[in-house]
């Protein structure tokens, strides 16, 4: 029932996804699902596709990590059943099978969660159950993503749309310029496990010694997609400038499509430095111990060139004892400010800006342990809490800042 009466403990979410694949968005999503979940409301997830093919790499929904931390605390989690990426299917016309699916799922919830706009094309569909949509927005380049800003604002016209998520200012200020009324946005800023995310000696002596890394030798890690955003290109050109200039360097790079088997990484790598398997370089595709890759580094790189918000990688980097590099795109200046240092895309001054980082880690070192709190998990969960709460109940929304939240 609305007006309170089934807020906090029962109430029933549930949340739309586009697909399960490798990426920061989906990962802030499936834990503030988990937390939500651990607080005591009911979740459950539908996943349009239930196989992704980009990034040069397959992924079925069940290999998913984020999927198999969900299925394993019980949340339930089902798919439409399509396949991303292969081509021969409209993304807004879904059949009457797929739509009954939806209508059910939907029906038995009091408040669904976006993650971010590519679902609306199918909650806005005629027939299924109105229930308030809290949109979850993730990047600071919302002309940038084909028709999904027309259809977040369709879903706004029509009353579909309750609240938007923004995970970062830039996103806020960016949604605002390209039309979606103010009072929809609230900043609710990506917040990690500050247990899971910690310096650990341990950690960092396990991963060099299985990648035959001295413990002494510096080392980078990017932690990214293969994606035109992420200015791959950049990034190579780079550690080719830092490992010419530091011989005993390490660079790791991990994420869909960072792998051996992607012709196009290939590509760039040789493009780079003039050979596909250059010494101290070291491809390790999608891992599931993020923590100890990051315990393991000196510095996390970041060389995006638009699209960016609040990157997870520069957070759980720096939560990891990492000095955070980074291009100035979204709110990653205002991240890493006083933590880490932010560069013009120049590959030389990135080089320049490793070797500085890795000089001065342990005098970032207390700046990094102080600045923890802010970027827990427990206050981005809590926010998330408030928000869904007040959405279903039917209070007015206004506009949020982080030190609201």
């Amino acid at each position: 029932m609305r007006n309170g009466v089934r807020r906090g403990n029962g109430l029933r979410v549930l949340s739309v996804y586009e697909g399960f694949f490798s990426g920061g968005a989906r990962i802030v999503h499936s834990d503030v699902v988990l937390g939500l979940r651990e607080g005591g409301q009911h979740h459950r997830v539908l996943s349009i596709h239930g196989e992704v093919h980009r990034e040069a790499t397959r992924q079925r929904m069940e290999d998913d990590a984020c999927y198999r931390k969900l299925t394993a605390a019980e949340v339930g989690v089902t798919s439409l059943g399509r396949t991303f990426g292969t081509g021969g299917t409209d993304p807004a016309v879904f059949t009457g099978p797929e739509l009954a699916d939806t209508a059910r799922a939907t029906a038995d919830a009091d408040v669904i969660l976006s993650l971010k706009e590519q679902p609306l094309a199918l909650l806005r569909q005629a027939g299924l159950p109105r229930r308030p949509v809290v949109v979850g927005l993730h990047r600071s380049d919302p002309e940038n993503q084909g028709r999904a800003l027309d259809d977040l604002k369709a879903a706004i016209a029509d009353g579909t749309v309750a609240a938007a998520v923004c995970c970062a200012e830039s996103t806020r200020a960016a949604y605002e310029a390209a039309g979606v009324p103010s009072a929809l946005l609230h900043v609710i800023p990506n917040g990690v496990d500050l247990i899971r995310f910690r310096p650990d000696a341990a950690r960092r002596l396990t991963l060099r010694t299985s990648l035959n890394i001295s413990p002494t030798a510096p080392v980078i890690v990017f932690a990214a997609r293969y994606d035109g955003m992420k200015n791959v290109p950049l990034f190579l050109a780079a550690a080719r400038a830092w490992l010419d200039a530091v011989p005993d360097g390490h660079v790791l790079m991990c994420g869909a499509g960072m792998t051996a088997t992607n012709p196009g990484l290939a590509g760039d790598i040789t493009d780079a430095f003039g050979t596909p398997e250059p010494a101290g370089l070291h491809r390790l595709g999608v891992r599931h111990d993020m923590e100890t890759v990051y315990a393991a580094a000196d510095v996390v790189s970041l060389t995006s060139a638009w699209g960016e918000a609040a990157p997870l990688c520069l957070i759980e980097g720096m939560m990891c004892g990492a000095v955070p590099v980074t291009t100035d795109v979204g709110d990653s200046a205002a991240i890493v400010a006083g933590h880490g240092l932010v560069t013009p895309p120049d590959p030389h001054a990135i080089a320049a800006a490793w070797r500085t980082a890795v000089t001065d880690r342990a005098s970032y070192a207390q700046a990094l342990t102080a600045s923890r709190e802010r970027f827990s998990r427990t206050r981005m969960i809590a926010s998330y809490a408030a928000l869904i709460d007040r959405v279903y109940a039917g209070a007015p929304l206004t506009l949020t800042s982080p030190e609201e939240n």
